[in-house]
């Protein structure tokens, strides 16, 4: 699934290469258009946006294990559906299921992972700012026991989103830790911090650098954080009606566990579905 996901991305952000809206035949128009892709680029970065999505994220990480020859792959699929609760308050849920092909001591495991809903209380704001709370869970549906904790965990979840201009900048938080679940296995004490920042260009490009931060506060010392810096760029183009945001950004891992890759490749389709 990676190369897919990759080379539909990279196809994407080449123009020509899929087809897009026809072009507008006058000034006013093309003001107009262009006007519509910015908004909707700015609504496609905001994880909390009134927005129905269904992004398509995929994270390989190579050079895993001792001998850096094995390659970690998490499709992550993860819908966006946003609910109306009065005129001021909007209930946003956000699920990730992961897909993984995972490297263990008996070889290569494919299956589904543990899934991961997630909801978000969002007033509504009076400026550049919003706001979103909730609880988050992690759901023990691993399809093996080696790519899932085998725990019901829960915690609370936060985001903070500031959009002005061409950019939208914020962060998504949660840490969840076990209070149910298979007694053999360890408990659960996982934090998430995923820090994004947007500058939107002509034509639906924009440049991105969106890190997904992970401690695990029961590993050993020196092996609980994963932290990478990188970026990358995106376009949110159309395919006759439909409009879809792709994105391919490249991370080094700077802090990392022992036998974890040194990069990451993402690449993301994201499906938008505005009102």
């Amino acid at each position: 699934m990676a190369r897919p996901l990759a080379a539909l991305a990279l196809a994407a952000l080449l123009p020509g290469l899929l087809p897009a809206a026809a072009e507008p035949t006058t000034p006013e128009a093309e003001a107009q258009s262009e006007a519509k892709t910015e908004a909707l680029a700015a609504e496609a970065q905001n994880p909390i946006a009134n927005l129905i999505s269904v992004p398509f994220q995929n994270n390989l990480t190579p050079g895993m294990g001792p001998n850096q020859d094995n390659t970690l792959n998490v499709l992550n699929i993860q819908p966006v559906v946003p609910f109306a609760l009065s005129k001021d308050l909007t209930l946003v849920t956000r699920t990730i299921l992961p897909v993984l092909s995972q490297p263990t001591a008996a070889g290569t495991q494919n299956g589904i992972g543990d899934l991961n809903p997630s909801f978000f209380f969002v007033p509504k704001g009076k400026g550049p700012w919003t706001l979103g709370f909730g609880p988050t869970l992690v759901l023990p549906t691993a399809s093996s026991d080696s790519l899932g904790s085998g725990k019901w965990s829960a915690g609370p979840a936060a985001v903070a989103v500031y959009s002005k201009g061409p950019w939208v900048a914020g962060a998504l938080l949660n840490n969840v830790w076990s209070f149910a679940g298979d007694s053999d296995r360890g408990a659960v004490s996982a934090f998430l911090l995923q820090p994004f920042i947007n500058y939107n260009l002509a034509n639906g490009w924009y440049l991105v650098t969106s890190p997904i931060v992970t401690a695990n506060w029961r590993a050993a010392s020196g092996n609980q954080w994963i932290l990478p810096v990188g970026g990358g760029v995106g376009r949110v183009f159309r395919v006759g009606s439909q409009p879809i945001n792709a994105s391919l950004q490249a991370f080094a891992n700077v802090v990392k566990p022992d036998n974890f890759g040194d990069v990451t490749i993402r690449a993301q389709v994201q499906f938008l579905f505005p009102n």
